[in-house]
């Protein structure tokens, strides 16, 4: 049996997307995808140890995060999601 393969247009969470300049200078690029984004953006905080000692979950956040998370000193990992997607810009389609 041969299977064909079907391209697919990449879309919603996996397409990369322009950003704001606070996100930009946090990730390190011009175009990333929401997946990728969150990737980065955990393995920043796990890099610069900035999870609550006593909680995980929370996240302490330097002058990098507070620009992305609304200015807040503490933001819990659920929160991160909601909190970087005003920083997607919207695409003319």
């Amino acid at each position: 049996m041969v299977r064909t393969v079907i391209s697919r247009k990449i879309r919603g969470i996996m397409k990369p997307r322009d950003f704001t300049p606070e996100m930009a200078a946090l990730v390190g690029a011009q175009q990333i995808s929401r997946t990728q984004a969150l990737k980065v953006i955990w393995a920043y905080i796990k890099a610069n140890n900035l999870q609550d000692p006593e909680d995980k979950r929370t996240i302490i956040c330097d002058e990098k995060l507070k620009k992305i998370f609304e200015e807040r000193d503490r933001v819990g990992m659920l929160e991160v999601a909601r909190l970087i997607s005003p920083h997607f810009l919207k695409t003319e389609v």
